[in-house]
């Protein structure tokens, strides 16, 4: 792949190998399903902040972590066979090492049901997270965190096109070059593959304008930095009978990569921006924008920045039961790096060549690059609305070693590119079988999910000082072949003084 950054390479391989919008960086939330009352310190941010106001169960003052992270897989329409195979595609395309070695119809195949399949990713990494909690003061947090998310879904038109490029049954005539002999051929769906892999131009001699070609197809890719706070404290009440909490909170983000397009019949509309580390090549057109911008490093440059605020508030009732409800990332990004947009005009040609692996993520170049698809317009600046969204949550302790849950997270904005099409609705908790494990369970469904079922373990040692874990966002990946997510989360790097 054309390279994108070294920092990034490592991050994404690293989480795998160890559901943004549910729990975040929370890893031991993850497990659970649920998070609006479970969570604590830093990991509140983004969450639910007023619980920063309850302290945490360690009486502990101070909380950091670092190297905390999740990365899930999930389609609807794909079995956890085929969604492994999309993140080996995606893992050697970033490390430019060379894809399985497969069948010409197979690669096809694969491409065709990822892309006619609606497929998320989310990847979420902690690179600093630090909190201070206590009974006057309340609670305040800071993170620094990476987050990267995609969804996908095409027609069978656009797959046709992205992964075939020049030589799609769309176009009917095809100009080949064998050596120095330049021809025309008529493209009747039979052709051998010497003579697809010599095509240096489709024609369509009946060509069809971009939203139609589209009409149905929905990409959403985001690649953001975020510099997270909040602050949470007590309002009044009785620690023994009913005591109200309120947070806010916040971020400042710096975006290093956008692509938000959407052909629906009703809607239509494609705009980007990318980090020069991407090296898509927009020919003649980049001369002429004003948002032109090439500086490359090893750490990559924001494209945009922006701000999302958070809004919570809470209540403990007999010291056993929690409500809450929170409203999180009411803001937008403004992009003024390399941002285009999309003209609906006629699809007659086209001298770009499909994709050479079946990693949907690369459909970009097909789509963005001089010759492809689509045809560009500079823009000076773009601004994008945050996907904010609502939780209701609530939870009872049974003893002290039991927590049942649910939760609620849903759009605030339906109309805000890239949220949650319907709420998700959870509901879990966790045992504590010693007083150094914890062991986590849930459900998870609505949304874009099926049916989920998160697991995890927690480990806390020196009555709270250190504390690391792993879980999974659907248990059900390790025991039925039809499973239809990949799931991991991960953290050891939490301690408390």
């Amino acid at each position: 792949m054309k390279s994108i950054s070294t920092l990034f390479v490592f991050l994404l391989l690293l989480s795998f190998n160890s559901n943004s919008q549910i729990q975040g960086i929370a890893y031991p939330a993850v497990g659970k399903g649920v998070a609006t009352t479970f969570v604590t310190d830093y990991h509140c941010l983004g969450i639910n902040s007023s619980a920063l106001g309850w302290g945490n169960e360690y009486d502990k003052k101070f909380t950091m972590g670092s190297t905390e992270f999740n990365l899930g897989f999930y389609s609807d329409s794909l079995n956890a066979d085929k969604l492994k195979q999309l993140y080996k595609a995606v893992r050697n395309t970033i490390t430019d090492k060379q894809p399985d070695p497969v069948t010409w119809e197979q690669q096809r195949q694969y491409a065709i049901d990822y892309m006619n399949s609606g497929v998320a990713m989310d990847f979420n990494y902690n690179w600093l997270g630090f909190a201070y909690q206590s009974d006057k003061f309340g609670g305040i947090a800071f993170n620094i965190s990476e987050q990267y998310n995609w969804y996908s879904r095409f027609n069978e038109k656009t797959t046709d096109l992205i992964f075939n490029g020049r030589a799609s049954t769309y176009f009917d005539s095809l100009t080949i070059v064998f050596g120095t002999d330049t021809s025309t051929v008529y493209n009747n769906g039979s052709l051998s593959d010497d003579t697809l892999s010599a095509v240096i131009n489709g024609s369509a001699s009946i060509p069809l304008n971009l939203s139609q070609l589209m009409d149905g197809t929905e990409i959403r890719f985001s690649w953001n930095r975020n510099y997270n706070f909040g602050y949470g404290r007590k309002v009044f009440g009785k620690d023994s009978t009913f005591v109200l909490y309120a947070g806010i909170g916040g971020r400042f983000i710096q975006s290093m990569a956008m692509f938000n397009a959407k052909a629906d019949g009703t809607n239509f509309y494609v705009n980007s921006a990318f980090n020069p580390n991407y090296d898509i090549n927009y020919g003649a057109v980049a001369n002429a924008n004003v948002s032109t911008f090439t500086q490359t490093g090893t750490i990559p440059k924001p494209v945009g920045s922006g701000y999302g605020i958070d809004l919570s508030a809470s209540a403990i009732i007999f010291n056993k039961i929690k409500v809450a409800a929170a409203v999180n990332n009411i803001g937008s990004v403004t992009y003024t790096r390399n941002v285009y947009s999309v003209n609906d005009t006629l699809v007659a040609n086209m001298n770009v060549a499909g994709l050479e692996s079946y990693n949907i993520t690369s459909s970009i170049y097909t789509l963005l690059e001089d010759g492809g698809i689509v045809r560009l317009v500079g823009e000076e600046k773009y601004t994008l609305k945050n996907a904010s969204t609502y939780r209701l949550g609530g939870s009872i302790e049974l003893g002290d070693k039991v927590r049942f849950g649910i939760d609620v997270v849903g759009p605030f904005d339906h109309n805000n590119p890239g949220s949650l099409a319907n709420p998700v609705f959870s509901f879990g908790g966790d045992i504590k079988p010693v007083k150094w494990m914890r062991l986590s369970a849930g459900y998870l469904g609505g949304g874009i999910y099926k049916h989920n079922i998160p697991i995890g373990i927690n480990f806390m040692f020196g009555g709270g000082t250190y504390e690391f874990g792993i879980s999974s966002r659907d248990a059900l990946t390790f025991f039925l072949d039809g499973s239809n997510s990949i799931s991991s989360a991960f953290g050891f790097a939490r301690v408390r003084f």
